[in-house]
């Protein structure tokens, strides 16, 4: 009886909290996502009555030119923020588990520490860096002649994919460098004795051992990216190109608690969170596919 419970009994905890926080919630959510209020009267104070809308809802959010625009230009953003991080974070990953790298730890821990602080906290820092008038960036850049607005409409995008870059990639980092770290010392020796380059041992032995990490990287990124919301929300105040419905997840939140249509954002939760599946699945076939034809 005691080896039959005891795991149940230690892990309640635990699966109390998950079932609250996460399971209910998206239950709830779903749920929401197929109902409309109906407010009687003026300003509804004759009552609200909660009705069935059946897919109404999925439908108004699909057909939301601005949700399928903020869509867009998340995917747009993942495309290019993503591989440019991913691809950063192998490299220095590679470079401080090479033979020649120097203080490895603290370079691990430099590059790991933009992880450690929040986010809001890292774009009201960036966000000095690209005010004119106070960013020093600015200043020398017009030194040099060049104009550059950081926080324009057809460059705040890439403002915020700095800074995300800027955060995330010390964690990926860490990531891979764990994987590296689990090759077997023999592949290396083997690798020496046939005379191989460095180069050559990390495009034919590292680079290929290391496709789950980075495989889990990409994942972990591309549903990072539909969730953004934090570093656009507090730009949205200097910029005029950030708008309410800017990402996805701002969306969701100016329909719940701007526009009071719980509804919608229910709907438009629901499709972020199907997208994203549907983004990694498609990332993981396309890396299985890739592995086979080796």
């Amino acid at each position: 009886m005691k080896a039959r419970y005891a795991p149940w009994v230690l892990m309640a905890p635990f699966l109390l909290l998950f079932i609250g926080t996460m399971v209910v919630p998206i239950i709830m959510a779903i749920g929401y996502s197929f109902t409309r209020v109906e407010r009687s009267g003026l300003l509804g104070e004759q009552g609200v009555e909660s009705m069935f809308a059946g897919f109404d809802n999925y439908v108004a959010a699909l057909t939301n030119i601005n949700f399928i625009t903020s869509i867009g230009r998340m995917i747009l953003f993942g495309v290019v923020q993503v591989s440019v991080m991913i691809i950063a974070a192998v490299i220095l990953a590679l470079l401080l588990e090479s033979a020649a790298a120097k203080w490895p730890g603290f370079f691990r821990s430099a590059y790991f520490l933009p992880y450690g602080i929040p986010g809001v906290i890292a774009t009201i820092l960036w966000s000095f860096l690209y005010i004119p008038g106070l960013s020093p960036i600015v200043d020398v850049l017009g030194w040099m002649g060049l104009q550059v607005d950081f926080l324009a409409p057809n460059m705040v995008l890439w403002s915020i994919a700095n800074i995300v870059t800027w955060t995330y990639t010390g964690y990926n980092m860490l990531i891979i460098i764990a994987q590296l770290k689990s090759i077997p010392g023999d592949l290396y020796e083997a690798a020496k004795v046939d005379g191989a380059g460095s180069f050559r041992v990390a495009w034919s032995i590292q680079l290929p051992l290391i496709r789950p990490a980075v495989m889990l990287t990409v994942i972990f990124s591309i549903i990072g990216t539909l969730q953004l919301f934090a570093e656009p929300r507090l730009l949205q105040t200097m910029s005029a190109g950030i708008t309410s419905e800017y990402t996805p997840n701002m969306s969701a939140y100016a329909f719940a608690f701007q526009y009071n249509d719980i509804g919608m954002a229910a709907a438009q939760s629901v499709i972020i969170a199907v997208s994203a599946f549907c983004l990694s699945a498609i990332a993981l076939g396309v890396s299985n596919w890739l592995e086979k034809r080796r």
